[in-house]
């Protein structure tokens, strides 16, 4: 009879390797869409995962320089969102987050948390409709702005080759996720129904907006729901 002695780590869990087999797939598609939507112009990036609630991801630049003071921007992708969707919906989340960087360095970004006008031109030649409210015909530019797939796009194309690699995410949060928004954002708690106009807060940032009470806010610096007040 074989019984597993309390405490010990089976010999062939031993084997795993989930930061490598995490963050090395995430290298590789970063470089992936880096040459194929980027003509391998961006740096690269510093990926990590973060749980910000509701949020999918967000980009900072410059957040991070090594021993010798050269610097590297920040792209966060957030672990609680891989679960309940496709890799293609995060692998556009990714690239969502390389058009940031991609204004940083070679762009004119807008002030603050808003989607300007040349950060919507680029998602649109990428092949990701810039959207307010995560729906076609959505506003392309302002404080608040996620994205749409389009199909047949050089993204959706290039995603396709990548997956077609077998390319997956290997490690997944295995607690029990919250309700996002299929693109963009996180889920707002519905607020009960009124004829009022409702205050919305970003939970990360003191970025604030009054809206009906079934509207749906995106902040945009964040990618997280605004959430009613009273």
């Amino acid at each position: 009879m074989n019984m597993q002695t309390p405490g010990l780590v089976p010999a062939a869990d031993f084997q795993l390797k989930p930061t490598r087999e995490t963050y090395d797939r995430f290298q590789q598609a970063y470089e992936h869409f880096n040459k194929a939507l980027f003509d391998n112009a961006l740096p690269n990036a510093l990926i990590t995962l973060q749980r910000r609630k509701g949020s999918f991801g967000y980009f900072a630049g410059d957040k991070f320089s090594n021993q010798d003071g050269k610097p590297a921007d920040e792209i966060a992708l957030n672990p609680l969102a891989f679960g309940d969707r496709p890799v293609v919906d995060i692998l556009a989340t990714l690239v969502h987050e390389m058009v940031h960087l991609w204004q940083h360095h070679f762009g004119s970004p807008g002030r603050g948390r808003y989607h300007n006008r040349e950060w919507a031109e680029k998602m649109k030649t990428l092949g990701l409709q810039p959207t307010d409210s995560g729906a076609e015909g959505g506003k392309e530019t302002g404080e608040s702005v996620a994205h749409m797939i389009v199909a047949g796009g050089p993204f959706e194309a290039a995603a396709k080759k990548l997956i077609a690699k077998e390319f997956t995410i290997a490690w997944k949060e295995t607690a029990i996720r919250p309700s996002f928004q299929p693109e963009g954002g996180g889920e707002a708690p519905p607020p009960e129904k009124s004829g009022k106009r409702l205050r919305y807060c970003c939970p990360d940032c003191d970025l604030k907006a009054w809206a009906k009470h079934d509207a749906k806010l995106v902040c945009g610096d964040h990618m997280v729901a605004m959430v009613p007040k009273d």
